[in-house]
């Protein structure tokens, strides 16, 4: 009886075991795939918007001088949203600045340094990725 006990609980081991490995792959692949696709992001947002106005010039039959104006009125767009992201961001910062404030006022203080070493990682990260955006 003991004996088997003692294979049924190894059993159910086995099968936690595998289960956990199986979450812990899954996440590590996902993190590779993310990274990954983040750098080819940058590269296929530039070819995506250029294939959608393709398309658009070629669905709508634009002319030459029309297709020059629809470019030209997308480009001035686009000033205009990085102009109200320019706006937007002082009101961003002060939120996040105080989020992380009390965040970081639950933590103790070898969690604050570690705390404070993520949060550089996530700001260099975060102005890398908006370097591209500008």
């Amino acid at each position: 009886m003991i004996d088997k006990a003692k294979s049924r609980l190894k059993t159910w081991l086995v099968l936690v075991v595998v289960f956990a490995l199986g979450g812990i792959t899954g996440v590590g692949i996902g993190g590779v795939y993310r990274s990954t696709t983040t750098a080819s992001f940058r590269n296929s947002h530039r070819r995506d918007r250029e294939a959608t106005f393709e398309k658009m010039r070629t669905d709508l039959s634009l002319t030459e001088e029309q297709a020059k104006e629809m470019r030209k009125v997308l480009d001035e767009t686009g000033n205009e949203f990085r102009a109200l992201r320019s706006e937007l961001r002082p009101r961003y910062e002060e939120l996040r600045i105080k989020t992380r404030g009390r965040m970081r006022s639950l933590l103790g203080a070898e969690q604050q340094k570690k705390f404070d070493t993520l949060m550089a990682e996530i700001d260099a990260k975060r102005q890398k990725d908006e370097g591209y955006s500008r």
